[in-house]
């Protein structure tokens, strides 16, 4: 049995969800500023974070934790502003498709992603301080 939880226990865990809360806006934030929504930057993400072969729509609804459906609408969109394309490779399954980056959503995707990198280093860092606490 684990022992029951202190007043610093408590204190340790809503300051780490304040620190997730204050990263995702931060995210959100940076997004917007680069022209994108908070949904498609995590779209570029996943796809291009994603390993083996090229997504499919299956395998990004899957990594973003999204309904099949709400995953083709949102590639959908990106493909309509120019940061993804499509390509059907399965001859025998039209509805199978994967999902690429295309120059524009590259580059958007570098940019925010090294912005990203050095919040995450603080991130990292306030984390620490809080995770040390729980133990």
């Amino acid at each position: 049995m684990t022992r029951p939880l202190s007043d610093r226990d408590y204190q340790s865990l809503a300051s780490f969800r304040r620190e997730l809360r204050r990263f995702l806006a931060f995210s959100e934030g940076e997004a917007k500023t680069a022209g994108l929504t908070p949904a498609h930057h995590q779209l570029l993400l996943a796809i291009r974070g994603h390993i083996g072969d090229p997504p499919s729509i299956s395998d990004l609804a899957d990594a973003l934790q999204l309904k099949l459906h709400s995953a083709t609408e949102l590639v959908a969109r990106a493909e309509a502003k120019g940061l993804v394309t499509r390509e059907h490779t399965d001859p025998d399954d039209a509805r199978r498709a994967v999902v690429a980056l295309t120059d524009e959503g590259a580059a958007k995707l570098a940019q925010l992603s090294a912005v990203h990198r050095e919040e995450i280093r603080r991130f990292r860092a306030q984390l620490d301080d809080i995770l040390a606490t729980l133990d």
